[in-house]
């Protein structure tokens, strides 16, 4: 059960296990529609938490990702680079990017996830969760499988593999470093490590694709290179984005899920029937289960006074974006926001995926893949409970906001065939 904490100070530290996201998320919405907060490291910040003063500030043209121009602690070298948020202001690809340059970064990710381009990787990727599926009905249907690490982390490394021509030798190291870059509770040591054994992998993933090129992001991203468009680490960094930030999205989509459909049967029935479409399930899970529940970092390029709230951004304030206290804004969502409902008319207004010139480009994909990975699981196994429902352990990361584990029995399956999407 989600409980809120009482208010523990101003400014509020941050819980950096992300025990309660939900009960910090509420706690923060009660103090206002942003509050101080303290990051990692002691770190200040504000904690945006209303979603209309969210809007307002991702189009402001006054508010920057780029800490490399807009943040003074970070240009005055009194950010470590053992912070454990370190990589999130470090990168310089469309995720922190800022202006022209942003512009720029972001064109040839576009032009990767256009819409005709994704859809047509709709029948690869509905193949992958039948694969996985068939490998899990081995066990049996009374044994107890972790539905997280043998499905919902799988399918969407699969679909990152296709999309971005990962070889296959490269799917389980990956697969193993990903996790630590949104652990947000590292020892400097660990945390400084983290995205080290992933640049060695992109390095070795980028070597692969110069050799053997395809049709492929990686190839398509070693063409801008190529042309001038892209330096050499903004090419990694676009990697690291594309690999990091959009694989943990769909697992934890997948991850909460699967949970609020294995414990709400009557909510499960109505997509199954087919009287509430899988869209609808994959909305209503976004909104209630922001996978990504902060993003770091956002910086105030000049002073900023937002009128509707009478709040002061001062120059250099550094902002971190709460989804999952958008996600359940009483005044969007009236009915018992808190609540999982998949008939909910709001269930489309949230902002999980971001607004603005930094809306998400794999958001499409990720919704394609909820869509397909939901049904699937569900006709194959459509008696599946979760084995330990009230004992879920949450990922140890304020930013990520899934479970280490997903305990589930199957029950019998179903004869495998390809549901609609």
């Amino acid at each position: 059960m989600t409980t809120t904490p009482a208010p523990i100070g101003c400014p509020y530290r941050l819980d950096l296990k992300g025990a309660d996201l939900q009960g910090e998320a509420a706690a923060l919405r009660a103090l206002g529609p942003a509050t101080r907060v303290l990051l990692p490291g002691d770190v200040p910040a504000w904690s945006v938490t209303d979603p209309g003063l969210i809007q307002r500030l991702l189009v402001h043209h006054g508010i920057s990702k780029d800490a490399h121009r807009h943040w003074p602690p970070y240009i005055n070298g009194e950010i470590p680079g053992t912070w454990a948020l370190s990589t999130w202001v470090g990168v310089v690809n469309a995720l922190t990017a800022y202006g022209a340059e942003h512009d720029r970064l972001r064109r040839p990710l576009q032009a990767a996830f256009s819409p005709r381009r994704v859809r047509a990787l709709i029948p690869q990727i509905e193949a992958i969760p039948h694969s996985l599926l068939d490998d899990l009905q081995a066990a049996g249907p009374d044994q107890v499988v972790d539905l997280r690490a043998n499905f919902a982390w799988l399918l969407p490394l699969r679909v990152a593999s296709l999309v971005l021509g990962v070889p296959e030798e490269l799917h389980d190291p990956f697969r193993e470093v990903i996790g630590a870059l949104f652990a947000t509770n590292l020892p400097p040591e660990e945390a400084e490590a983290a995205p080290a054994r992933v640049y060695s992998l992109i390095t070795r993933l980028i070597d692969t694709k110069r050799r053997e090129p395809g049709d492929d992001v990686t190839s398509l991203l070693i063409d801008e290179h190529a042309s001038g468009e892209l330096t050499e680490r903004e090419l990694a960094d676009s990697l690291l984005l594309l690999i990091s930030a959009g694989h943990e999205t769909t697992v934890n989509l997948l991850d909460h899920g699967i949970t609020n459909l294995a414990t709400h049967p009557a909510q499960l029935a109505l997509a199954t029937r087919g009287e509430i479409r899988w869209e609808q399930v994959v909305e209503e899970t976004l909104r209630h289960q922001a996978p990504i529940a902060s993003v770091p970092l956002r910086f105030a390029v000049h002073e900023i006074v937002d009128e509707p709230t009478g709040l002061t951004f001062a120059p250099g304030d550094a902002l971190v974006i709460n989804y999952m206290a958008a996600g359940r804004a009483p005044d969007r969502h009236p009915h018992n926001a808190d609540a999982f409902d998949v008939t909910r008319d709001t269930a489309r207004d949230h902002l999980a995926f971001g607004h603005g010139p930094h809306l998400c480009v794999g958001a499409e994909l990720a919704r394609i893949e909820g869509r397909i990975a939901f049904a699937a699981l569900f006709d194959r196994f459509p008696t599946l409970r979760l084995a330990a429902p009230g004992d879920l352990e949450s990922l140890e990361s304020f930013i990520s906001n899934g479970h280490t584990h997903l305990p589930a029995i199957l029950g019998p399956a179903r004869l495998a065939q390809p549901p609609t999407s």
